[in-house]
């Protein structure tokens, strides 16, 4: 999947890149930290959970999201910090059930963009979309809510549906180098590429970026291609069906009309009011 993508799509790697020296100095800075005695607060030691999964290391974040609920108990900062972290280390069931029980928190716009996530890293876009836009409306100016939404919109085939939200991304935070890319690609989707290389080329994105934008643009025209198909299949079918309704109709008219001509016909009513009496 490309950069452009969702934030758990995306082909270039974690958030904190590819690489070993950067993931081994991290692991080196944050070993330190997590030998050390737990901090006294809660708010302290959710920030070291922080502060472990920016750096990329969940599995130790997800021991210390343990040993946090253990001393204080479960509450919506640390279920997120635990879906995040089951999300990003492949477990899925998990980390959806962790998501919902954000719903009826504070916290329910980032549990909708988990399961939203979740959705598109399994390849449904369309129930991605669904969440994804339920997070936005609880979070209206959240700039990476507003461009996982619209590039779900844009891998489901609604690329007239994407243009709102990645555009509202794009003017709230134009320096997002992922909010870029999607934009460019529903540029690209809509068939601006001028635009779209524009764009990229004005924020300097990498050719591995705009590579991964012009795989995912033919991904989109391929799926709105299946559903201009579905859709031109559907219109017939009602088509039919209704040429089928109106010669009914004709035919019914005849079979009413020769029943009247029947001689017993003029009888059925004096005989229906004979035991009606």
């Amino acid at each position: 999947m490309a950069c452009a993508g969702l934030a758990t799509l995306a082909a270039c790697g974690t958030q904190q890149g590819y690489g070993v020296g950067p993931q081994a100095q991290a692991e080196m800075q944050m070993r330190s930290a997590s030998h050390d005695p737990a901090p006294d607060t809660p708010g302290m030691y959710l920030g070291l959970i922080e502060r472990m999964q920016a750096e990329g290391l969940y599995y130790a974040s997800l021991a210390h999201i343990d040993a946090f609920e253990h001393q204080y108990g479960a509450t919506p900062d640390s279920i997120l910090l635990r879906a995040d972290a089951l999300r990003v280390t492949g477990q899925a069931s998990a980390s959806a059930t962790a998501y919902t029980q954000l719903l009826d928190t504070p916290l329910a716009a980032r549990g909708h963009r988990g399961l939203g996530l979740l959705a598109g890293a399994a390849g449904d876009f369309h129930q991605a979309a669904q969440e994804l836009a339920q997070a936005s409306r609880l979070d209206p100016t959240n700039a990476a809510m507003l461009s996982d939404l619209g590039y779900a919109l844009l891998r489901d085939g609604d690329v007239a549906g994407a243009r709102v939200p990645l555009l509202e991304a794009l003017e709230l935070d134009s320096h997002n180098a992922k909010i870029v890319a999607n934009a460019a690609l529903l540029f690209e989707a809509s068939g601006n590429d001028a635009d779209a290389q524009a764009l990229m080329a004005h924020q300097g994105l990498p050719a591995q970026t705009r590579a991964a934008v012009a795989r995912d643009a033919q991904k989109v025209r391929e799926v709105q291609r299946a559903r201009q198909l579905a859709q031109r299949r559907e219109s017939a079918e009602q088509a039919s069906q209704q040429a089928a309704r109106r010669a009914a109709v004709p035919a019914a008219r005849a079979l009413a009309s020769a029943q009247g001509s029947w001689p017993g016909g003029d009888a059925q009513p004096r005989l229906v009011d004979r035991f009606a009496q």
